[in-house]
């Protein structure tokens, strides 16, 4: 079979075509569309329409947990795969179809079972969602590990999250966008246009946004498939030749190894947890509806603020990427959000309820004239979501680094474990969030349900707002930044990295054995200069 791994100065990297750079990343938009249409509203939907209360949100995170014991097997059976299409398309064409007929099941046949018939809805949805997390494992999994075979040069990389980033807003930003516009058509008001009953208490919201993001999604997967087709094939897996299995009981051992990979999922972990409370669905609903006073004026136009102010981050975060590493750009950025969140987080303290003069005020939908508290708030927060939005999915190709990073640790391709072993990381923290919402809400304005857009204002819900938009956001950040402070896989390591792994393959192929691959080629002095990156 024709080697395709070294690209045309013979440098031994394996680079990806443009359209595989744009498409492949396509698939975390895929998974992003569940994201929203699932995390973001499901414990509102337990709470407002199967009347479940806080267990949903419970649930949400319990279910996560077994994720333990689910994850590492998914990546194991990964690992293990070799079929006719590959070790990744059969992935992501089983949890594109188990995401779809779960949410069906969930947001319109749960409903159908009568309110005499509660314990069948408490039974039915933790079902339902336990069969839908499989699903989400089995294809959020593959934007991990794919991307060790789609290209491995240290300037490519970076670019995946620019592209994985579009792939998030065709799938999460268009959800985010549609769902409060079909939810408002379904709101119940009184004369007077105040939200009597909010339309997220209305069935027929989730029967139309349950077809409209099942389509988005199985579209952006086909894509994401065309995308890695060419590359999921074995020339591209490791360093080449046979390649052992690796037991699961040897799993725990490598990643207690692997010291880059630990660092990478307490940072994953920190800008994971930082953008599920700041763009949770009922936070931005209590800051925007109940604190400010009017959700439907100022939630698009927040929304667009923040995805504009990012793209400048996106270019600037891939530039000092590739030039100084991902692990500079991720610390450069998170360090920018940091600071500005601070301005944010003042300006939500001196709020003023009632005061028009220390509120939002923007002139959309029955909003405003732009005050200077809005200005200020423009500022720190368009600078600092944007700097945050950047680097959010930046851990992501960072995982292909670690993955990297183990083969030429010790000579394993076991992209599967990786990538599912910070999917869980992932996956916990979102959970974790949609709990910490309801109980922070609990804690601090004693409401035992979700709030909706007709729940009166509190000091307590403000306390509760600053509390999950601003300051655990701020813990998150901190965190990422101090596990970052020993990350090693620096820029210039993984260009040595990369260039001992392909001397390694290129030996391997010319006949010698793995092992004496791995003893004879250690370091950069050692690599041919024609392999140096």
């Amino acid at each position: 079979m024709k080697n395709h791994t070294h690209d045309a100065s013979g440098k031994g990297l394996n680079r990806a075509k443009p359209y595989q750079l744009v498409l492949f990343p396509l698939n975390n938009g895929a998974t992003n569309v569940y994201f929203v249409l699932i995390l973001s509203y499901v414990a509102q939907f337990g709470s407002s329409i199967l009347h479940l209360g806080i267990f949903a949100s419970l649930m949400v995170t319990v279910m996560r947990v077994c994720d333990a014991i689910t994850d590492p097997i998914i990546g194991a059976m990964m690992d293990r795969t070799s079929t006719r299409i590959g070790k990744f398309r059969p992935f992501m064409i089983l949890g594109s179809v188990v995401m779809a007929l779960s949410v069906i099941a969930l947001y319109i046949l749960l409903p159908l079972i009568p309110d005499t018939m509660m314990p069948a809805r408490y039974v039915g949805f933790t079902v339902v969602y336990f069969i839908w997390v499989i699903g989400y494992t089995f294809q959020t999994s593959v934007t991990r590990a794919g991307q060790t075979v789609l290209t491995n040069d240290p300037n490519q990389r970076p670019m995946f999250t620019i592209f994985n980033t579009v792939g998030s807003l065709l799938g999460m930003g268009i959800m985010q966008f549609l769902i409060p516009l079909v939810k408002a058509m379904y709101d119940v008001k009184d004369a007077a246009g105040n939200v009597i009953t909010s339309g997220y208490a209305d069935p027929m919201v989730y029967r139309i946004i349950t077809p409209i993001g099942i389509g988005i999604s199985v579209l952006l997967t086909i894509l994401a498939i065309i995308g890695i087709a060419e590359k999921d094939r074995p020339e591209f897996y490791g360093l080449g030749g046979k390649q052992e299995n690796v037991k699961l009981s040897e799993y725990a051992q490598i990643i207690k190894a692997n010291k880059p990979m630990q660092r990478l999922m307490v940072a994953g972990a920190g800008c994971k947890l930082a953008l599920a409370i700041a763009t949770n669905t009922t936070v931005l609903l209590a800051l925007y509806g109940i604190v400010m006073g009017n959700y439907n004026s100022l939630y698009l136009p927040m929304m667009v603020l923040g995805y504009v102010c990012a793209v400048p981050f996106f270019l600037l975060s891939m530039r000092t990427s590739q030039k100084k590493g991902q692990r500079a750009s991720l610390i450069r950025y998170v360090s920018v959000a940091l600071i500005c969140y601070v301005g944010v987080l003042v300006l939500l303290v001196v709020s003023d309820y009632g005061n028009p003069s220390l509120m939002l005020s923007f002139p959309f939908k029955g909003g405003g004239a732009i005050n200077l508290y809005t200005i200020l708030f423009i500022l720190f927060f368009g600078v600092g979501y944007g700097a945050y939005y950047a680097t959010a999915d930046m851990p992501i190709p960072m995982v292909a680094d670690c993955s990297d990073y183990e083969t030429y640790r010790s000579g394993k391709y076991i992209p599967g474990i990786m990538g599912t072993m910070f999917s869980l990381v992932d996956k916990l923290v979102s959970s974790l969030a949609q709990t910490l919402v309801a109980f922070i809400f609990l804690a601090c304005a004693g409401l035992s349900e979700l709030p909706t857009d007709s729940t009166p204002y509190s000091m307590g819900i403000k306390v509760a707002v600053i509390v999950m938009f601003c300051i655990i956001p701020m813990l998150a950040w901190a965190a990422t930044l101090l596990a970052m402070k020993g990350y090693t896989l620096t820029g210039a390591k993984m260009k040595e990295i990369q260039a001992v792994n392909a001397t390694r393959k290129t030996a391997i192929e010319q006949g010698m054995s793995l092992e004496e691959a791995m003893e004879r080629y250690q370091t950069m002095d050692q690599v041919p200069e024609q392999l140096r990156n």
